[in-house]
């Protein structure tokens, strides 16, 4: 659930379902595909959230592979605990649980200002016999369980939590702390204090703090009308009371709530929070919030920036097919026919033009196409290489290994009926050295990106509809491969193709039975390539959005001219201008404009470092 499909797709309609059924339904869905075989690798896929080693840490004597974890007041049914994982939450906190269930008295929602999360008075709970059979399975990231009653069910809970938050108004005396502690064989046991009472609870936290392991401090609420009433910016309050905390007590702190946008985060982690729990910022920003903080953690550590010499042997793989296509362009506008071409067909060109000269344009027109869709796939390579693999971007490789194996693989359509020329076999040759060096060369490219976004700015909010155009432009180039190979190794023409020849395929087998073969390996080779191509743009879209990488913004712009240009233009070149045939390339430069648009700001803003400004 990544914020380009939160914001525009499922939040507007799941706001509006009744009662906490829009909720249910995100975090069941989530879980439901996170437990299917490959799930977890889909919803990574997806959103490429896993935090960099580098933000891991030790605390409590467990690990954390981020810094920023996710409130219990944001899933009460655990109906999303399988997924959560996955999103670039390095901790998990469950509850409150009691040990019958509750059922809430109001639904779960933002105030219609946006600016507060809403939850009933006494919080939802499924009881803690219903929370251990969910939390039986071993976890990737440690649970933390917030227990209501410690007292009753801290035994029962015991062996299915890493940590272990009592909020500090259910203990009434210090020996009670005491007991539960050994209840909990020595687990790590945080108490949990509102910001706004830590200066009236400093006697009470001092003298629990030679029992616990770490104080937890929350986000304020107000109580009216029943119901309690969160404010999502809550940091001033919250740094204060860290403040007290790190002058008064040696114990770690961590925070939840109170964090609305990455610099939230931030400003809790530099007052000294070891922790961040994430809470009604986590509704109203988007799902990519964790994310979003974890790149803008890795910013403010710094970047080094290191140089990948291999990246070299990838930039010269797209240089070669930029220039691959920039060949094959120059023979589609020239002879189109080449002469291997004609000692298959035993048929000159000339001898097709005569016969049909819109035949002869509809072959040039496939040729054209491919070349455009080459000189795009290449450049886009070049950028990745230069841009993302040279700096160990583990991200820019995997999208540059997806599109290069892919197409490679796609040398077999080649063969769909019967026509495999030397000339493709040759430069697939010539490319899988380099290929095979840069692969080799760049395996320890590995660095997560960072990124400069720090709020929830008018750029960053209309990016994520850009993304989105861009995701669905990418959707629709693989789409349009896997349609466009099929076809051209079966059925070979649409009804459209074979209008524009004025000619049936028994006319075209009567003319030359060795004519189809040449045309569907064009069309079935135009296919691979749009597939490859489009699994590219795919990519860069899902896993390059980070603000102030402006060479992901003209990768976009520069590598979509030439497939563009040829794939529309060359219609109109030859007077193949069906509508019908055209509404896809329509639709797609649509969103390739407004994609453009909506994301030129947010890639262009913060401090461009180094090369990453240039082309």
């Amino acid at each position: 659930m990544p914020d380009w499909s939160y914001h525009p797709l499922f939040k507007p309609w799941l706001s509006i379902l009744p009662g906490n059924a829009g909720r249910e339904f995100i975090h069941r869905g989530m879980s439901t595909i996170a437990m299917f075989p490959g799930g977890r690798s889909f919803i990574e896929f997806l959103g490429h959230m896993s935090p960099s080693e580098k933000l891991h840490r030790n605390l409590f004597g467990l690990q954390f592979s981020s810094p920023v974890g996710l409130s219990g007041k944001i899933d009460p049914q655990l109906s999303g605990v399988e997924a959560f994982p996955n999103l670039g939450f390095g901790a998990i906190e469950v509850g409150p649980i009691t040990k019958f269930p509750r059922e809430p008295e109001t639904a779960a929602c933002l105030s219609k200002t946006k600016d507060a999360l809403i939850l009933p008075e006494y919080a939802e709970t499924i009881g803690h016999s219903a929370t251990k059979n969910k939390l039986i399975k071993p976890r990737t990231v440690p649970v933390m369980i917030r227990l209501e009653e410690p007292q009753i069910i801290a035994e029962y809970l015991k062996d299915v939590g890493d940590a272990f938050i009592i909020e500090i108004d259910s203990i009434e005396i210090i020996d009670d702390l005491k007991h539960i502690k050994t209840v909990l064989e020595d687990k790590p046991v945080l108490l949990a204090i509102r910001n706004s009472t830590v200066a009236d609870n400093l006697l009470k936290l001092n003298s629990a703090s030679q029992i616990v392991d770490g104080i937890m401090i929350e986000e304020d609420r107000e109580l009216t009308a029943g119901k309690q009433v969160l404010p999502l910016q809550q940091t001033d309050g919250i740094i204060h009371a860290l403040n007290i905390i790190k002058n008064e007590i040696d114990l770690p702190a961590v925070t939840s709530g109170g964090v609305a946008e990455p610099a939230d985060a931030l400003a809790l982690f530099e007052a000294g929070a070891e922790l961040v729990f994430l809470s009604g910022g986590y509704i109203a920003t988007g799902p990519g919030l964790p994310k979003r903080i974890n790149e803008a953690l890795l910013d403010k550590l710094g970047d080094e920036r290191k140089e990948l010499p291999g990246w070299i042997w990838y930039w010269l793989f797209g240089l070669f097919i930029l220039l691959g296509g920039a060949v094959i362009l120059f023979f589609s506008f020239t002879k189109v026919i080449l002469f291997y071409d004609e000692a298959f067909m035993q048929m000159t060109r000339l001898e097709l033009m005569a016969y049909n000269p819109n035949l002869y344009k509809f072959m040039s027109h496939d040729r054209m196409t491919l070349a455009g869709t080459m000189i795009s796939g290449g450049f886009i390579y070049m950028q990745l290489a230069r841009h993302g693999i040279r700096y160990r971007i583990h991200w820019a490789r995997k999208a540059f290994n997806i599109g290069a194996i892919t197409g490679f693989l796609g040398i077999m359509l080649f063969l769909g009926f019967g026509y495999f020329d030397w000339l493709h076999g040759l430069f697939w040759l010539v490319l899988l050295p380099f290929y095979i060096m840069g692969y080799i060369k760049t395996r320890s490219a590995n660095q997560s990106p960072s990124s400069k976004n720090r709020t929830n700015h008018s750029s960053w909010k209309k990016a994520v509809y850009g993304q989105l155009m861009f995701v669905i432009l990418g959707f629709s180039f693989v789409l349009g491969g896997i349609v466009i190979s099929t076809i051209g190794a079966t059925y070979v023409f649409v009804d459209t193709d074979l209008k524009y020849i004025c000619m049936t395929p028994d006319q075209l087998n009567a003319l030359n039975e060795k004519l189809i073969p040449v045309i569907a390996h064009d069309r079935a080779g135009f296919g691979s390539a749009l597939f490859s191509v489009g699994l590219l743009v795919l990519t860069l879209s899902l896993w390059g959005f980070h603000e102030g990488s402006a060479w992901v913004w003209r990768t976009f712009l520069i590598g979509g001219i030439p497939a563009f240009t040829a794939g529309i233009f060359t219609h109109f070149y030859i007077g193949y201008i069906d509508f019908i045939h055209l509404l896809p390339a329509y639709f797609a430069l649509a969103l390739y404009i407004g994609g453009l648009f909506l994301t030129r700001d947010y890639f262009n803003k913060g401090d461009f470092r180094g090369c990453s400004q240039n082309l």
